[in-house]
């Protein structure tokens, strides 16, 4: 199979149609990261991008939506509070779990009897699924586990061959995934940390809660479970109180002959003055826009990446944290 890199046009859209249509997938950009989409009511075709991506069959999918999607007519209850939050999150990184009125592919939440809604901001985005009129099952555009591709060659760096079409939308600016919000209770939920923050759901309705997963639960949000968004090189993370061991290990690991980079924030950068870095940049909206392309890039020129994490670790750094972490867990 071909994969082709097309910009977003209108020749473009009727081929991702007609590869939609007939069971296929499609790679498409968001604000956040490129999804792989396809046809939310076609049961072979969700099953499909599992199969593509390699992906865990019990972790749920997204469904995306265009901003004058119908979402009544997937989800059976919308609580005020998610109202609320849609008129003034959406389009944008934000996720919301509803009860589902099951008119999707059961294989989108692996049996669950939730549906997660994102209605993305990203003008592409907003072209490729308006064309379509359909909801779009997507997960991110990468091999599963892999780091999530904020590019269109990311996503031809992972999946050349399996698919026949990337939309290309230029550089995804957000970097990381949406955050999940489990909306079927009676207040907001937190199942996956990302640019809209707790902070900010807070101060839109008054309150918002953060979901620890047990061991054994099946997923109820895609990123909960298992290694992720991981680097095809050895990687290690130090806390920024460990700053002195980050550096020692790096000196360690080079003079023994191992490329070896720090990935850093900008600040932390100048502090430890060591040649080979990985800089995530200044303030917390660049160090989740650079994370990926940071991790793409290392994982090209490193044999190891010594992670620091940034001195910040509220708001937006709650989500980079998070992928940190996943990123560098062994399994």
């Amino acid at each position: 199979m071909q994969t082709k890199i097309l910009s977003v046009s209108e020749e473009a859209l009727k081929l991702s149609r007609d590869i939609i249509l007939k069971g296929g997938a499609v790679a498409f950009p968001t604000e956040t990261v490129y999804g792989l989409g396809a046809n939310a009511f076609d049961d072979k075709a969700v099953k499909n991008i599992f199969a593509i991506k390699g992906r865990p069959a019990d972790n749920p999918l997204i469904v995306h939506v265009h901003k004058d999607y119908d979402i009544l007519s997937l989800v059976s209850f919308v609580p005020e509070y998610a109202e609320i939050l849609m008129q003034k999150f959406l389009p944008g990184p934000l996720t919301l779990v509803f009860k589902s009125e099951n008119k999707v592919s059961k294989a989108v939440s692996c049996g669950l009897d939730t549906l997660a809604i994102r209605v993305p901001s990203h003008v592409g985005a907003q072209k490729f699924l308006k064309y379509l009129n359909l909801p779009i099952a997507a997960p991110s555009a990468n091999v599963s586990k892999h780091v999530s591709p904020v590019s269109a060659g990311h996503v031809f760096a992972d999946l050349n061959g399996k698919i026949e079409l990337i939309l290309d939308g230029g550089k995804s600016e957000g970097g990381i995934e949406s955050t999940v919000l489990d909306c079927t209770g009676d207040e907001p939920t937190i199942l996956r940390s990302g640019l809209i923050t707790r902070e900010m759901i807070e101060g839109t309705v008054g309150v918002c809660s953060v979901y620890k997963m047990i061991d054994g639960e099946t997923a109820r949000s895609p990123g909960m479970k298992y290694k992720h968004y991981s680097p095809n090189c050895k990687t290690m993370l130090f806390s920024y109180g460990e700053i002195d061991k980050a550096v020692d290990e790096y000196k360690k690991q080079t003079a023994k002959g191992v490329k070896t980079y720090v990935m850093c924030d900008a600040v932390t950068a100048k502090k430890i003055g060591v040649e080979n870095i990985l800089n995530l940049g200044d303030g917390e909206a660049e160090i989740a826009s650079n994370l990926y392309a940071e991790l793409r890039k290392g994982e090209r020129i490193a044999q190891l990446i010594i992670a620091i994490s940034p001195e910040k670790q509220d708001g937006i750094m709650v989500g980079v944290m998070n992928r940190l972490e996943k990123a560098c867990r062994s399994k």
